[in-house]
């Protein structure tokens, strides 16, 4: 047992662990030609405007270190999903922007992506269960995203 933990709230960590964990991996698995990182990036500039946003917000949004970001940017251009623009008025910055083929690809996952959150998460929690796990984790989020 981790030190410090009573033996209820290890198990909940582990539970915690294990579940988030598995829940991802499966969700990336089902996924198949996408990773979770790339459909949330493509997800991201297609609900920004002109499709397109600046790299370091892009890393911020999706989570992900700017190093990380950058080497699925590569990816996803090699596969011609999104282009890199410099910025007008910052030549260090650089925009991604989302491609046809992006939303195409996109538009393509997105059902099956939605229907396995909905298999694998939201139908497995009770409607009042929803509303204490949202309040849960928006306190964590905002706990945590101070760092």
């Amino acid at each position: 047992m981790t030190e410090g933990l009573s033996e209820e709230d290890h198990r909940l960590w582990r539970l915690f662990l294990s579940a988030s964990t598995r829940l991802l991996e499966r969700l990336d698995h089902e996924l198949q030609q996408l990773s979770l990182t790339d459909f949330d990036i493509l997800s991201m500039l297609s609900n920004a405007p002109s499709n397109r946003l600046r790299m370091s917000e892009l890393a911020e949004q999706v989570l992900v270190s700017r190093s990380r970001l950058t080497y699925r940017v590569d990816r996803l251009a090699d596969l011609d999903y999104v282009t890199r623009q410099e910025c007008e008025d910052d030549r260090r910055g650089l925009y991604a922007i989302l491609t046809d083929n992006g939303a195409k690809a996109l538009a393509a996952a997105a059902p099956g992506h939605v229907n396995d959150i909905r298999t694998w998460l939201w139908s497995l929690i009770e409607p009042e269960e929803r509303a204490v796990l949202t309040q849960v984790l928006a306190r964590v989020d905002a706990n945590l995203s101070t760092y």
